[in-house]
């Protein structure tokens, strides 16, 4: 078979696995944000923390929620990690230094994962299952629940409450995350993924020299890192490890966990506002552009040029050989255009373009389909930001399932769009500017550049992915892309709350004849061309000095 036959074929595979499951998984996560009914175990916990979880609440008071449990979660992960010498289970490692401590805590509260340590070599078995493991469940739960709180913005009638986000959290975590993570853990474990609590042993020789590993619960954690797209590996090498991803078939369920839960919350925000078809609409935005990029990706690897490339089959340096190209283009797609951050090969080592698609994925704000919860409300806030061109295009009020779209509403939109390219685009060019982040690249020129790009990216945009070619275990890098994250994941969130704050406050407007009709191809085809316009263009004059620059030269 092919190498190209095969990556067709994977992709084949990979969408009817997704559309099996999107009606299921979406109708449940609609009943879960919708019943009135608590578990035992639900009561339990708000018991223990002591919440509420029947009071409703407005939009001030449910983003104090998110940010009161978001700080507690980073001091928390904070000390373990400065405390891991003295923990059990540590495996000898000693506690991390602060400034790596800072940005580990910040990046996987954030849900970033962001990693500037290599994870055997740096953190035991506490640190790794109560500390990062913990984060991967509670900040995919986060995301969800911010998602949830503006779908309930659109469809609620002059209340101004958005539900309780301690009930969000809650449910999204027992109800949706644990029991599928299990599974997921389960269908790893009989592909090869290792799942143990053992130290570290030698198992074998490298060059003369001693190899050593150390165990890990490592198919449980794999199975929540994809779920929330998280990303953070148990390993230095990710996704590409074996431990972590043995083989095509374990890859190719780790691409559907992946995109699993932010596909199937179209339907349940179909559901919850009552318009299956505008579930569908914003489904079928996502699903163009996913598409789009994971065959712009399979061509621009496939492509041969020169005798190298067509003995291989393809680009495959930096690439697993049990993966091949198609498998890899499939991974490199779906983690960068959601806030995954998973790696399953290089980035650095793709094409020119290649490494660009990776990069423009994340820039478009991850909303194809986007992390768990963050792709949902990013591609929302596109949609109130379509309506609004469409509506001044035709002269008149613009409205999106029966709101309107007034100045305060476009001003918190524009904020939201906004922030995450003032972040990128400042840093990178305060680490260009200054000499000492300069010499943490590994290479000099368009690629150079690109990995200092990269790496604000991926930081600000909440995804964890590297270039892998930048050492980014500096105070300078450590503390910059740590800021970065932190303000990247909930500045945004503070303008989505904000925003579902004023639709709940109003009265739905009714359908007229003159009522662009938001569940129509029109509508979707507008939205495509908005993300790309309005989101993609932001970048270009920084794309065009890294990856463009790079491909043209190749």
């Amino acid at each position: 078979m092919s190498p190209v036959l095969a990556g067709v074929l994977q992709l084949l595979a990979l969408v009817v696995a997704l559309g099996l499951t999107y009606r299921p998984l979406g109708d449940h996560m609609a009943r879960v944000y919708t019943s009135p009914r608590h578990l035992r175990a639900e009561k339990w916990i708000y018991k223990a923390i002591g919440a509420d979880p029947n009071t409703q609440m407005r939009w001030p008071a449910y983003l104090r929620g998110v940010l009161a449990f978001s700080v507690v979660s980073v001091l928390f992960l904070y000390l373990m990690q400065r405390l891991q010498g003295s923990l059990p289970g540590s495996l000898g490692f000693v506690s991390i230094d602060p400034d790596q401590a800072f940005n580990t805590a910040a990046s996987f509260v954030a849900n970033t994962n962001w990693q500037s340590y290599s994870g055997e070599q740096a953190m035991g078995h506490v640190v790794q299952t109560g500390g990062l493991a913990v984060q991967n469940f509670v900040s995919a739960a986060v995301g969800i629940a911010v998602a949830v709180a503006l779908v309930r913005g659109l469809a609620a009638t002059r209340t101004g409450e958005l539900g309780n986000f301690w009930s969000d959290l809650v449910r999204g975590t027992v109800r949706i995350l644990l029991p599928v993570s299990v599974i997921g853990a389960l269908v790893l474990v009989a592909c090869g993924a290792i799942q143990n609590f053992s130290g570290i042993h030698e198992v074998g020789q490298f060059m003369g020299g001693s190899q050593q590993w150390n165990g890990g619960a490592v198919a449980s954690q794999e199975a929540i890192k994809e779920l929330g797209t998280n990303g953070g590996g148990y390993f230095n090498a990710n996704s590409a490890h074996p431990f972590e991803n043995p083989n095509g078939l374990s890859n190719l369920f780790e691409i559907f966990l992946i995109l699993l839960i932010p596909f199937a919350l179209t339907r349940t925000f179909g559901r919850m506002t009552g318009s299956l078809k505008q579930g569908y609409a914003i489904l079928a935005t996502m699903g163009v552009i996913w598409l789009g990029f994971t065959a712009l990706m399979m061509w621009t690897e496939f492509a041969h040029h020169g005798p190298a490339f067509e003995i291989a089959g393809g680009a495959m340096e930096g690439k697993e050989n049990r993966f091949g190209v198609g498998g890899s283009s499939l991974f490199a797609v779906a983690t960068t255009l959601t806030s995954t951050g998973a790696v399953n090969s290089f980035h650095s080592s793709f094409t020119g373009f290649g490494g660009g698609i990776t990069m423009l994925g994340m820039q478009l704000g991850e909303i194809a389909p986007g992390g768990t919860g963050s792709g949902l409300y990013g591609m929302l806030i596109m949609a109130v930001i379509a309506v609004f061109i469409a509506g001044l295009m035709v002269g008149r009020t613009p409205e999106y399932l029966g709101k309107k779209i007034g100045t305060r509403e476009i001003k918190l939109a524009a904020c939201y769009i906004l922030i995450t390219p003032a972040l990128v685009l400042g840093f990178t060019a305060v680490a260009m500017a200054l000499p000492t982040p300069a010499d943490s690249m590994t290479n000099t020129g368009a690629h150079g550049f690109s990995e200092i790009l990269y790496a604000y990216t991926s930081g600000a945009n909440n995804n964890g992915s590297a270039f892998a070619g930048l050492a980014a275990d500096t105070p300078w890098f450590n503390t910059t892309i740590g800021l970065a994250m932190l303000l990247g994941r909930f500045l945004p969130m503070v303008f989505v709350l904000a925003l579902a704050g004023s639709f709940a406050e109003q009265r739905p407007v009714p359908v007229t004849a003159g009522t662009l009709g938001t569940h129509r191809p029109l509508f979707s085809g507008l939205l495509v061309a908005t993300v790309m316009i309005v989101a993609g263009l932001t970048y270009f004059p920084a794309l065009a000095l890294g990856p463009l620059a790079e491909g043209l030269a190749s």
